[in-house]
């Protein structure tokens, strides 16, 4: 069964920002609550449905993946609860977004209130990459050196100082969460949140590590050696798994998010996966006819100018354009003809063109041949 668009099950347009889309998510789940629809499969697939949509849009990286390439650019790694995700999995990880409303379910849905301890996740770093179009044009390994957060030697990432024993949160009795009930139009409503004491790791450290005061992270310097595949284009993000910064005490690093932009080319432009060049003619070699050579992004590449070209016209070099990302297909090479005008004349060359205008063969006679270069273009492209 086909997925359902994420916007549509939210009930916003694609230009939702974070404010409409967490107001219309939670309006969502207070509808679908497994609570308020009891044994109500269809309800239940609904509220797991508008939790996946919500996961994904509010994250900007993969709501940017997800508007590209649909639901495969967000499959694998991407986010969404459809699986296998439990619903007190889908509670635990949206509790700090609604201040625990979520946390608990009403009425304490998730059977006891037991949760996983917290487990600590380093923030996600971000570099901006400068790529040539010869780079783009192969793809390129590039090895970025990045500050950031990484794991404390002195203590191993635990945080502790030389094997410090851990204590159980006396505040959350090891839960990692403290939990309230309230009454609410809705009925007794239990709200969990993060315990204050312990950060949701259910557990204190006896003594710090002197190095790192108990984080298990510290500054640093990392050299990351990423391969960018060919055909990527500006504004194209790349995530790498687990480069980002070391997370507190032994965590899940964040990611490395890469962010690709283009360097102008000296003579070439990008258009798509086709490449754009102006090739200028004087007047004598348009009439007559020559051969010239074509910058390409693999060398120089020698074409042929057939006699009376006329400005305008558009000549395709099949094949010589960038890469299709994630294809074996390439684009083309689209040259224009230009025609170039002198701006000064001698009074001899004056005096050769001011005999040859009164020529019938210099004369504008436009045919059907000589199709505009919008016409061409046209052509072209369907």
């Amino acid at each position: 069964m086909a997925k359902r668009d994420y916007y549509e099950i939210l009930g916003v347009n694609k230009n939702a920002d974070e404010a409409e889309l967490k107001k219309a998510y939670r309006q969502m789940a207070l509808k679908f609550h497994p609570d308020k629809n009891p044994n109500n499969k269809e309800a239940e697939d609904k509220f797991k449905e508008a939790a996946e949509a919500y996961e994904v849009l509010s994250d900007p990286e993969k709501r940017s993946r997800y508007d590209q390439f649909g639901h495969d650019g967000v499959r694998n790694g991407g986010g969404g609860f459809g699986g296998g995700m439990s619903m007190d999995d889908i509670f635990s990880h949206f509790g700090d977004i609604f201040g625990g409303a979520f946390g608990g379910g009403f009425g304490g849905f998730s059977g006891g209130g037991q949760r996983q301890r917290r487990v600590n996740r380093g923030t996600n770093l971000r570099v901006k990459v400068r790529l040539t179009l010869e780079e783009i044009n192969t793809g390129v390994e590039k090895k970025l050196k990045v500050s950031k957060y990484v794991g404390c030697t002195h203590c191993k990432g635990t945080g502790a100082e030389g094997g410090s024993a851990y204590n159980t949160c006396t505040t959350c009795r090891g839960t990692g969460q403290v939990t309230r009930v309230t009454n609410t139009f809705l009925g007794q409503m239990q709200t969990s949140s993060t315990c204050p004491s312990c950060g949701g790791e259910g557990q204190t450290i006896q003594h710090k590590c002197v190095h790192c005061a108990g984080n298990g992270v510290i500054k640093g310097e990392e050299v990351i050696p990423v391969n960018i595949p060919a055909g990527v284009s500006e504004g194209i993000q790349l995530s790498v798994s687990s480069k980002g910064n070391a997370a507190a005490r032994s965590g899940v690093p964040g990611d490395l998010i890469i962010q690709i932009e283009e360097a102008p080319h000296d003579e070439l432009q990008r258009d798509g996966n086709n490449l754009m060049y102006d090739l200028y003619l004087s007047f004598p070699d348009a009439a007559l006819g020559t051969s010239v050579d074509i910058p390409t992004l693999d060398g120089k590449a020698r074409i042929k100018i057939e006699s009376g070209t006329q400005a305008g016209r558009l000549l395709r070099l099949k094949g010589k354009g960038l890469p299709i990302l994630n294809s074996y297909g390439k684009g083309d090479l689209l040259i224009t003809i230009n025609v170039w005008t002198p701006r000064n004349l001698s009074r001899q060359e004056k005096e050769v063109l001011e005999n040859l205008q009164m020529s019938e063969n210099f004369k504008p006679a436009p045919s059907s041949k000589d199709k505009s270069f919008f016409d061409r273009m046209r052509e072209y492209f369907q």
